[in-house]
């Protein structure tokens, strides 16, 4: 295992992360509602942010499959995660300047920024098992980069709070201009601290026999690959069973990520005590995120993440109620306790259940899954606190989604899965790929 290219890996999640908690989840929900959607009512603002979410999360559903076959293909992960890495530093920029009313320019950036964030982490990902091939470390490695980057998100998000807060300090008119100047910021730190994931990750080497395509020839390639994996998945029922189960407990995640600070704007809960709370979610996730790694390997990694998705559980029923600021950074400690752990423990496990010489193409699907789900909870969110009139009505809809994917979880064999895996390696590449340790 090569430590420097681990550690460059790590840092990537330091990177991006500042795009998960200043733009995705604290400081431009706040700005979209009392800024770019000016004019707007309270409900219908929440709405149209989760509209906009669902329909990022649309066209990362269209392409992530697809660009996972292309990557294994062609050997260009690494090309793809660069395309994605610059296209979501040049969104996050150009939010700097969305003024009062400009929130269909906002919501055209979020979408942009959002897909290079999601669609980057297709290929992102996908290096883990290049990087880690020992499973037991491959749990705390992928817990570690999670925990890199709630710090370095956190560490953005509080340099972006002081500069909201306290704009005279930092030589800025207003907290407006502040807030603008925090998501030029993101741009920064996301290109500045991907640097050592490029000079130091390298693509895996083509074979020398591999046949040079065109760039349509991979598009073309990885369409078929793409579908062939949607007809091969009958082979991994256990792996199906898993990615059923993450549709719906990352549905229920990723809509408390998105709406969370929305939502507690439309009560009535002041811009800094919402970006103060998530700041907090980020510190007390980094200790816990590495706990639950540590958990993981004495207890199992399964039965560790269905523990954190009944505190999830606990955390909606408990938000319908949720009414002042106290109440808020109560929640968000709890989230920050279960949120990396879940995402880590998903992300590791998931990777015992896949062949691995086609691990770009199952983790397009593992994106796949998981965001295809998303698509649904911002919209319900959104469309239940339309037609009720309070969004208190949608946070309680999530519910189900964790409910319907500890279910599910419990169906899953991971050692059968992982031997589910490792025969169609055995059986499609003659032994030439290493097979997963048991």
């Amino acid at each position: 295992m090569n430590r420097k290219a681990v550690r460059a890996w790590v840092m990537y999640d330091w990177a991006n992360s500042a795009f998960a908690t200043t733009i995705m989840a604290a400081v431009m929900p706040i700005y979209y509602a009392d800024v770019a959607a000016t004019g707007l009512d309270d409900t219908t603002k929440t709405a149209y942010w989760g509209y906009t979410q669902s329909i990022a999360l649309i066209f990362v559903v269209l392409l992530a499959p697809v660009l996972g076959a292309i990557a294994d293909r062609s050997h260009s992960k690494r090309a793809f995660l660069r395309f994605f890495t610059y296209m979501g530093v040049v969104a996050s920029i150009l939010l700097a300047f969305v003024g009062e009313g400009q929130w269909i320019l906002a919501s055209i950036l979020v979408i942009l920024g959002t897909l290079a964030f999601s669609g980057g982490n297709v290929f992102y990902d996908a290096f883990l098992t290049d990087l880690v091939p020992e499973e037991k470390k491959r749990d705390y490695v992928s817990s570690r980069g999670y925990a890199y980057g709630y710090i370095g998100g956190g560490i953005l998000l509080a340099i972006n709070l002081a500069m909201i807060s306290f704009p005279a300090a930092f030589g800025l008119p207003d907290a407006q201009v502040a807030t603008q100047l925090s998501f030029f910021s993101v741009g920064i730190w996301w290109f500045v601290f991907s640097i050592p994931f490029f000079r130091h990750v390298k693509k895996h080497p083509a074979s020398n026999d591999a046949p040079k395509e065109s760039p349509f020839a991979h598009a073309s390639s990885g369409i078929r690959s793409t579908l062939q994996t949607i007809r091969s998945l009958k082979r991994y029922p256990e792996l199906l069973k898993f990615l059923i189960a993450f549709w719906f407990f990352s549905d229920g995640i990723n809509t408390i990520i998105k709406m969370a600070t929305i939502y507690g704007r439309e009560i009535g809960i002041g811009q800094t005590d919402l970006i103060a709370a998530l700041l907090i979610t980020q510190f007390v996730g980094i200790p816990f995120t590495l706990l639950f790694g540590k958990i993981a390997e004495k207890t199992g990694a399964m039965r560790t993440l269905i523990a954190t998705l009944g505190i999830y559980l606990m955390i909606v029923i408990l938000g319908y109620f949720m009414q002042t600021a106290l109440h808020f950074y109560l929640l968000a400690i709890l989230v920050g306790t279960v949120q990396g752990g879940s995402q880590s423990l998903s992300r590791s496990i998931f990777t015992r259940l896949v062949p691995v010489h086609r691990n770009a193409e199952f983790f397009g699907f593992y994106g796949l899954s998981g965001k295809f789900a998303s698509i649904f909870g911002p919209f319900l969110f959104g469309l239940v606190g339309q037609l009720t009139g309070s969004s208190r009505y949608g946070i309680t809809a999530l519910s189900f989604f964790f409910i319907a994917g500890i279910l599910m979880l419990l169906l899953v064999n991971l050692d059968k899965g992982k031997a589910e895996a490792e025969a169609v390696v055995r059986e499609e590449t003659g032994g030439k790929f290493p097979t997963q340790s048991m």
